[in-house]
């Protein structure tokens, strides 16, 4: 049974949940990472989900703002420390665009000890990734799309299991109708979630280029997305969080919804 587990739910500014960041288990004992939130606390959270650093050789890093990259130098250092330990085998590999490639080979030549960053390029790998590139894992295919952001160079990506799944994740931006053959008729489909529609003058998700619950739906429904999991909110309404967004996603969307809590685990079939 393939598993996604969500480390974090929460937009940059969060401060009662975590930064937008999950993991998926493969159900063959591989662990795929997505992301790692804006600092330390993705080992606290890996930490509390039972996280199996061994089982996980592969990871995507969408795009190179704080909430999303700065956890990254901590996931590195922390597998760096265990090859350095005798502690992990084989080669851990990350897939990001140029820029943010760039971002984490300087980062971690910056602030990493001389030991830790000597296994950047040696057993810690950084693939650059382009538009449209497709790249053979050992549990999945996976495409990479620019999501074409106005904000920063962003990638999301499809993950093709060989029993016909198809998972999309389409980073945390408004949809491009340059990504619709990766999205269309997609399993699962993970969309960022802004606020409610009717909370949109209060939270202003347009000014951030982000969108509501409404307009994620929306989307969900027109692209024929089998299940839609909702995440990167504002934390402002978090104790009936789940509940509202839920209620307002069933008004224009009539798959099955999840709007899951940080550490929540959901069933992907």
């Amino acid at each position: 049974m393939r598993k996604l587990t969500m480390l974090g739910t929460g937009c940059a500014m969060v401060t009662k949940c975590y930064n937008t960041c999950f993991f998926i288990d493969n159900g063959d004992g591989s662990l795929f990472l997505t992301d790692a939130g804006g600092g330390n606390t993705i080992l606290r959270q890996l930490e509390l989900t039972g996280f199996d650093y061994q089982r996980c050789h592969h990871m995507f890093v969408t795009h190179g703002h704080t909430d999303h990259v700065l956890g990254v130098i901590w996931v590195m250092r922390k597998v760096a420390d265990l090859m350095n330990k005798g502690k992990y085998e084989g080669t851990f590999h990350i897939y990001c665009h140029d820029v943010v490639k760039d971002m984490l080979l300087t980062m971690t030549k910056m602030t990493l000890k001389k030991k830790d960053f000597a296994r950047v390029g040696e057993g810690l790998v950084l693939h650059e990734v382009k538009d449209g590139e497709t790249i053979d894992l050992p549990f999945a295919k996976l495409t990479v799309f620019d999501i074409c952001s106005t904000k920063a160079k962003q990638f999301g990506y499809v993950l093709d299991y060989a029993d016909g799944l198809r998972l999309t994740c389409l980073g945390d931006e408004p949809y491009n109708e340059h990504d619709a053959a990766y999205a269309a008729h997609a399993d699962w489909l993970l969309s960022e979630a802004f606020c409610k529609y009717a909370d949109r003058d209060r939270f202003k998700p347009y000014e951030k280029n982000h969108s509501t619950v409404k307009e994620a739906s929306e989307l969900a429904e027109t692209l024929g997305a089998k299940n839609l999991v909702l995440y990167h909110t504002e934390d402002k309404t978090i104790a009936t969080r789940k509940a509202d967004y839920t209620a307002e996603s069933k008004a224009y969307y009539h798959g099955n919804i999840y709007v899951p809590d940080d550490l929540e685990t959901i069933e992907l079939g």
